[in-house]
């Protein structure tokens, strides 16, 4: 619903919240990292700047109750009783929650949850998505054969958005495996110590370790799955591979830290998630599992099939867009009745 969140916003900047408080339902709504400031938005794009994360957490507590995970059950069950509900969430377990997300949601009393990518919690490794990005924008200009995506050609700095893209768009496709090669390809083709030095000045896309993480939770943080090894989890991949997924983020988070019931699916959209996927999350014992579709969370839905809004960078008409979210959710039981 890319283009229909972005006819939303439009609506919200033009009219008034009240009127549309009586639409409301609960809602989820998600970020990923948030950084001091943001230096290059083309790498850092998985990051709000401190200052307009600030806001928007000031808006959510001004605008909307927001709930611990802990209230989800009732809310999908009652959602007449949580108009004005909102449920804040974060992916992947970037090391800048800590230093920076929680602060702020602490000191203004916000509950929220951190859905963590085990593998890299355990390694430290960077997201690959990340990996090809440093690549594609900051390797020497040349013509590169990457396995499974082909020749990609890199120009000057003004040249390199679209073949970026296309790359990315052709590793999102990829199974895990081949996409690991193609990532391992990009990485070996950069000059060792000019990625040293790309890692150095992109420390907002450090993970988080476990005790890092046993803090956050000792705080109040909900410590939930964002699956072993972020890829999506789609149709290009096998049964086992997304059982393994599932189950080892599961064992992991619960080895670590104590109970884990909730997934939230790698990128998360319509192309990301597959039947087999969502059955594996169950299947692992997970109670709810998250896309990035945005709707509202009201009774009925597949609990693993659940709609969220993703952040934008700047949110400043918070109060009136959530009501409108419901808009999304016939789309989304579409989607969850073709995967059915």
């Amino acid at each position: 619903m890319a283009g229909g969140t972005a006819i939303l916003r439009g609506l919200a900047r033009a009219l008034p919240a009240w009127p549309l408080r009586a639409l409301g339902r609960p809602v989820a709504v998600h970020f990923h990292g948030v950084e001091r400031q943001i230096d290059d938005p083309r790498i850092q794009l998985n990051h709000h700047s401190r200052d307009a994360f600030y806001r928007i957490a000031k808006m959510l507590k001004a605008n909307f109750q927001v709930l611990p995970l802990s209230a989800l059950g009732d809310a999908l069950e009652h959602p007449d009783r949580y108009a004005r509900s909102v449920f804040l969430m974060s992916d992947d377990g970037y090391r800048n929650t800590l230093t920076n997300a929680a602060d702020i949601l602490d000191s203004l009393g916000l509950p929220w949850t951190l859905f963590v990518s085990t593998h890299h919690i355990d390694t430290g490794e960077i997201n690959p998505f990340t990996a090809a990005r440093l690549f594609l924008y900051f390797a020497p200009a040349g013509r590169y054969d990457i396995p499974h995506i082909g020749a990609v050609t890199l120009g000057d700095a003004a040249s390199r958005e679209t073949p970026a893209r296309r790359a990315i768009r052709k590793l999102r496709h990829l199974d895990a495996a081949r996409g690991r090669e193609a990532i391992d390809a990009m990485t070996d083709a950069m000059p060792t110590d000019k990625l040293i030095g790309l890692k150095a000045n992109f420390a907002s896309e450090r993970f988080l370790n476990w005790p890092q993480v046993a803090e956050l939770a000792k705080r109040g943080v909900e410590i939930g799955a964002h699956a072993h090894y972020h890829w999506p989890m789609h149709a290009h991949r096998s049964l086992k591979e997304l059982t393994e997924e599932a189950r080892a983020s599961k064992d992991r988070i619960e080895n670590q830290i104590g109970p884990c019931n909730a997934f939230a699916y790698p990128f998360g959209n319509t192309g990301d998630v597959s039947r087999e996927a969502w059955q594996a999350v169950r299947d692992a014992g997970f109670a709810y599992g998250f896309t990035t579709l945005a709707g509202t969370l009201d009774g009925g839905a597949n609990p693993w099939l659940l709609p969220r809004y993703a952040l934008q960078n700047e949110e400043r008409r918070l109060g009136a867009l959530a009501p409108m979210l419901r808009a999304g959710n016939p789309r989304l039981a579409y989607w969850q009745r073709r995967l059915a």
